[in-house]
């Protein structure tokens, strides 16, 4: 069983609609439409830049995969240069056909055109097949990003403080709260005084 080539291409927007398919899970959660526009912005600032590329794997004239392509800092304290290879997901229709692969090469090519030295990319913390098919590309873990929502993490915050700091917190609220209304008063009372 011979495998078909893999094209590669860059993205219009004509591809979005297949781009929300296979992005899915890494949206923001929003409505369709939003997600959608959201997806527009990105296929248009990557035709414009001259530091993106959003690519589009084809597996016999269909769409099969994609890849975002952005030349960025290794890290916030690391200036040298990366390409780093956003979301490089396979449609599951066509995994193991080498599109994975292909992609990949796709970050290796542009990177070498550059003459970047490095190549970074993320995969899923769940995603047990993708973050093999990295490591077997000998991408190995730098860091690990976590996310939240910012309430909830306030509030593991203050349930983290001790009990004594969370009491404390509670009576200089109250105190504060007792000096602002006082400061009314006093102000409510001049100003009645001055109008007399």
């Amino acid at each position: 069983m011979s495998r078909q080539p893999v094209s590669m291409r860059q993205a219009t927007v004509d591809d979005v609609p297949f781009l929300v398919e296979l992005w899915a899970d890494g949206l923001r959660r929003a409505d369709r439409q939003e997600q959608v526009s959201d997806l527009e912005l990105i296929v248009k600032e990557a035709e414009e830049s001259a530091e993106r590329r959003l690519l589009v794997a084809e597996y016999d004239g269909e769409p099969a995969g994609a890849v975002l392509l952005r030349v960025v800092p290794i890290t916030p304290l690391n200036l040298e240069p990366a390409v780093q290879a956003v979301a490089p997901q396979v449609n599951a229709s066509f995994r193991g056909k080498g599109i994975g692969s292909a992609l990949m090469e796709a970050a290796v090519q542009w990177a070498e055109d550059l003459g970047v030295g490095h190549i970074t990319s993320a995969a899923p913390a769940g995603s047990r097949v993708g973050n093999r098919f990295m490591a077997r590309l000998s991408l190995g873990p730098q860091a690990v990003l976590r996310a939240s929502t910012t309430p909830l993490v306030r509030a593991k915050l203050a349930a983290m403080q001790p009990a004594s700091a969370r009491v404390t917190d509670r009576v200089a609220g109250r105190r504060h709260l007792g000096q602002l209304l006082a400061a009314r008063r006093q102000l409510h009372r001049r100003t009645g005084e001055d109008s007399a």
